[in-house]
């Protein structure tokens, strides 16, 4: 059996690397280069904290190979399973720590809850007016820079053809198959699975299966190295959504930090650009998760187009209209730790016809009674 997967990030190049490994023939089309769109904008961030329930069973799924990921392909991506810590500055946050933890304990996550005391003790220089914070130990965090690029070698050597640099311009659905058009030429497959971030949404819709998307991109920065004392990713719960930052310190000593509000990416380009306003107002929350870093320069600043859906859940699974189509995009900037348990996935239900990991929430057949979003450009 043939498919085609469309786009060439981080779940498009797991997808094609669980789907060779099935003895699948994959073509992978990647409309400028390997890992280039969100992948590389993401965060790196390795957490379970904070996500929607029945999310959980996949995000475990993809916990397990991320604890073998270096095996898997063969390469250092930095996965490092330092914990993931997220403080508590006032009551709200605390009320939305306890009932998450309350709540994920029957889904398989346990969180250690720590107190003001506890917190000094273990993280010392860390959210010093914290009343609290839970900690996942196993989490941590990745290079979303090596991700796409070390997944779509590790397919190649599978078998896999990987293709850049070949934009779509059209797909048709075809009584043997699919045939999809690019500049490149055309390519032919019995089943089509699209991975195409944001621009999903343009394919889901030339299906007749459009979703309410929209494209924004994170304020992300990193900081000039310091000595390495940090070990866990840093983030912090609030309902205020600015105060929503997170960091985390790589080996070589920089920082790097995200959080708060997204910039607007416009569609006509796909670009996405850092906003210096934006910056100002990430910078006081960071110094309060840590004090240490209200005189350290920061370097460089990026951003990167992510699709977001109304209910912050991606599209996942088969299309509910055309037989042989599936879909696996628009992970509201949430998808970095789900990468490659949504590869494995895919690659379980489009080689056998089921997969062992609920997705239902996901199905793009959720939207199916709304009405019709704004065209996407």
């Amino acid at each position: 059996m043939d498919i085609i997967v469309v786009g060439g990030g981080l779940m498009g190049t797991a997808a094609a690397f669980f789907l060779s490994r099935r003895g699948l023939r994959v073509t992978l089309l990647e409309r400028r280069f390997v890992g280039q769109g969100a992948t590389v904008a993401s965060f790196g961030n390795i957490r379970r904290q904070g996500r929607y329930l029945p999310q959980l069973p996949l995000a475990h799924r993809s916990r397990a190979l991320w604890g073998e990921i270096d095996s898997l392909l063969g390469e250092d991506v930095e996965f490092r399973a330092t914990g993931h810590l997220r403080l508590i500055h006032d009551q709200d946050g605390m009320e939305d720590m306890q009932a998450f933890a309350k709540a994920a304990k029957p889904w398989g996550l346990d969180l250690e809850m720590l107190e003001p005391a506890e917190i000094r003790r273990r993280f010392p220089g860390l959210g010093p007016d914290a009343i609290g914070a839970s900690f996942s130990p196993e989490d941590g965090s990745a290079n979303p820079r090596l991700m796409a690029p070390a997944f779509a070698r590790a397919a190649a050597r599978a078998g896999a053809r990987i293709v850049e640099q070949a934009e779509v311009t059209r797909i048709e659905r075809r009584a043997s198959g699919f045939a999809v058009e690019t500049c490149q030429g055309i390519f032919e497959s019995d089943q089509l699975l699209v991975t195409a971030g944001a621009w999903g949404a343009k394919m889901a819709a030339a299906f007749d299966e459009p979703v309410p998307l929209r494209l924004n991109g994170p304020q992300m920065a990193v900081t000039e190295p310091l000595p390495h004392r940090i070990l866990p990713v840093v983030g912090v719960w609030a309902r205020n959504h600015d105060a929503g930052v997170y960091f985390r310190q790589v080996e070589r000593g920089n920082v790097v930090f995200g959080g708060g509000r997204r910039v607007e990416v416009p569609w006509e380009t796909g670009f996405a650009k850092t906003d210096p306003q934006l910056l100002a107002v990430q910078l006081p929350h960071l110094v309060r998760l840590c004090p240490a870093l209200a005189h350290v320069q920061v370097i460089r600043t990026w951003s990167g187009p992510e699709g977001y859906l109304s209910d912050s859940l991606p599209v996942m699974g088969p299309s509910g209209k055309v037989p042989g189509l599936h879909y696996a995009f628009g992970f509201c900037g949430h998808g970095f730790q789900l990468g490659p348990g949504v590869g494995d996935v895919m690659a379980e239900l489009i080689a056998t016809g089921q997969t062992n990991t609920p997705i239902g929430d996901f199905s793009v057949t959720r939207f199916q009674d709304q009405p019709a979003p704004e065209p996407v450009h």
